[in-house]
């Protein structure tokens, strides 16, 4: 099996992993004071990198990532007109679910001003 969108999907994962832990010490160090960018920078890279490689490295981990990019070249996606009309069924479910409702809700208010007005 081919691994070569496993080992994207894992160099992929570490630069997500690296922007989060930048953003989440950036967000974090500016409780107390300025952060320091270039600290934090490094900081995310190296623990995203490490995090990364460890993972890479978990042969079980690896096989089951290869598992599920296996499984994902075997889905059928549906076509641009499927999606199309599953749109459309879905927004006029919507809106006719919205309208009972909007009904029942009209008629709790009518009863309950009548009960209580």
């Amino acid at each position: 099996m081919e691994t070569k969108w496993t080992h994207m999907m894992f160099a992929l994962a570490g630069l997500i992993l690296a922007w989060l832990l930048y953003k989440s010490g950036e967000w974090g160090w500016s409780y107390f004071a300025k952060p320091n960018g270039s600290i934090l920078g490094f900081a995310a890279v190296v623990l995203a990198s490490s995090v990364t490689y460890v993972a890479w490295r978990n042969e079980e981990l690896f096989t089951l990532a290869n598992e599920v990019a296996g499984e994902l070249r075997k889905v059928t996606w549906p076509s641009r007109q499927e999606t199309m009309h599953s749109t459309l069924i879905v927004m006029v479910t919507t809106i006719v679910a919205s309208l009972i409702l909007g009904m029942f809700d009209g008629m709790w208010s009518w009863f309950t001003r009548q009960l209580y007005g």
